[in-house]
């Protein structure tokens, strides 16, 4: 998820505020995948329109050409209607995973970077994204779809799904590989939403959720994981 540096003394400041947000989204979001069926589509889709919307409006602050304008409005309508089309379709199986893998993402490039820190990637698109923080990224990533293929074959009633899953060196090199390349996905997308943001000259896609920009700042990540997750899955052979 996408965000540039702040003072120490600001994020201090701002850090109550973060936190209050943080458990609110939580609570919705864990509320809606409990609740399931048409409350949980329902929400997919609301988060997707609002991110679409703020995205849109990046775009218009980003060029004044109205081809380009329009050319990026398409894109950006194909690019959160695919991914909710996707979720609303999908099931809780596809939602926890690719959720969990954008949260171990961020969380381990940020600690990673933090603690390691060394060159940048791409200093002039988003200046705290080094290449520690990716490998970071990605082992912590790889952590999770491990556990996850893990609970997969647990002797346990949940969280199984039906799925067949079992913990081959077949399925465990696939879970590597997975969460590896998941990971480097989900930065492409920070990355992606840092540039658009930069052309358009804002912090922040916008001001809805207090601490935390908007909606678009906190799932940019997960919408390009989510789509190569959706074209994994419907190219499968089972």
């Amino acid at each position: 998820m996408a965000s540039d540096p702040l003072p120490m003394s600001v994020k201090a400041a701002d850090l109550p505020k973060r936190l209050l947000s943080a458990v609110v989204m939580l609570a919705v979001a864990a509320l809606a995948v409990c609740i399931g069926g048409l409350a949980l589509d329902a929400f997919i889709v609301l988060v997707a329109l609002i991110a679409f919307v703020e995205f849109a409006l990046l775009v218009r602050r980003a060029t004044a050409n109205p081809l380009l304008r329009l050319a990026g409005w398409l894109f950006g309508a194909a690019y959160f209607g695919f991914a909710a089309a996707i979720l609303t379709g999908a099931g809780t199986f596809l939602l926890v995973m690719v959720i969990g893998i954008t949260v171990f993402t961020d969380t381990g490039a940020y600690f990673a970077g933090r603690a390691i820190g060394g060159p940048k990637i791409a200093p002039r698109i988003s200046p705290s994204k080094t290449w520690a923080g990716l490998a970071g990224g990605m082992a912590a990533s790889v952590a999770w779809v491990f556990l996850w293929v893990a609970a997969m074959d647990a002797p346990l009633a949940w969280p199984r799904f039906e799925l067949g899953l079992n913990l081959s060196p077949r399925n465990l090199t696939g879970a590597v590989a997975l969460g590896a390349g998941m990971a480097v996905v989900a930065q492409i997308g920070d990355f992606f939403e840092s540039w658009l943001k930069r052309r358009a000259g804002v912090k922040d896609s916008s001001r809805l959720i207090p601490g935390h920009g908007g909606v678009f700042d906190r799932i940019d990540g997960l919408i390009p994981v989510i789509l190569v997750a959706g074209f994994i899955a419907s190219n499968m052979v089972i």
